[in-house]
């Protein structure tokens, strides 16, 4: 089993990514915006559907990529560190827009909408990264099967990214009417994600390497 305290950090990283802009929260508000909370929450099934998909890949993949080819592990890191440093870059160069600015989309049936989640996830560059580089960090053959600890951690994050997620499906329109009103807090929402992220890239290039 994972250690509690490194269950409540990584539970800390997973919050993060969750509530940083990416394809999901923006494909997610605009669908929320111009479909309804129905169709929010329906395209919501379909992005957990996606993290399943992550979560069993990395699980079964990674410990034999590790296992097999070490430098594998220090280069995932450097990968993921450089594409969270791209992400704080995309939050707060100039003339970057917030996710809450919702795009239009045209209205689509259930079933459209459960996969167009599902593949906007599957294709989340974000979220690739998020269990190739920073997932692995959080998993040590010192606290038992490594599979287990990797499905443990899998729908921690799933829950997790549901919950906010959900909480986003049913109130965008409200927040972005909001943010609407509010630029100066649709600015300082983009630095403080810009912020984080940096903060992040730096933990995870300076984290001592567990052994696999």
């Amino acid at each position: 089993m994972i250690p509690s305290n490194e269950l409540i950090l990584f539970c800390g990283a997973a919050l993060l990514m969750v509530l940083t802009p990416g394809p999901n929260m923006i494909y997610l508000i605009s669908r929320s915006i111009c479909q309804g909370t129905g169709a929010g929450v329906i395209s919501l099934l379909g992005i957990v559907a996606g993290f399943l998909v992550h979560m069993f890949a990395a699980a079964i993949g990674l410990t034999a990529l590790f296992v097999a080819i070490p430098f594998a592990y220090e280069a995932l890191k450097w990968i993921g560190a450089a594409y969270l440093l791209y992400l704080a870059w995309q939050a707060v160069r100039p003339g970057a827009r917030s996710p809450f600015e919702a795009r239009d989309l045209p209205v689509d049936p259930p079933g459209k909408l459960f996969l167009m989640g599902f593949v906007t996830n599957l294709l989340n560059p974000k979220i690739a990264v998020f269990y190739l580089s920073i997932f692995p960090q959080f998993v040590s053959p010192e606290h038992g099967s490594v599979l287990a600890q990797s499905v443990q951690l899998g729908l921690t994050q799933i829950a997790i990214s549901f919950a906010v997620n959900l909480c986003i499906a049913l109130s965008a329109a409200r927040l972005a009417m909001w943010f609407a009103r509010s630029p100066r807090w649709l600015a300082a929402q983009r630095y403080v994600m810009g912020t984080v992220l940096a903060g992040m890239a730096v933990r995870l290039v300076t984290e001592p390497r567990r052994a696999i």
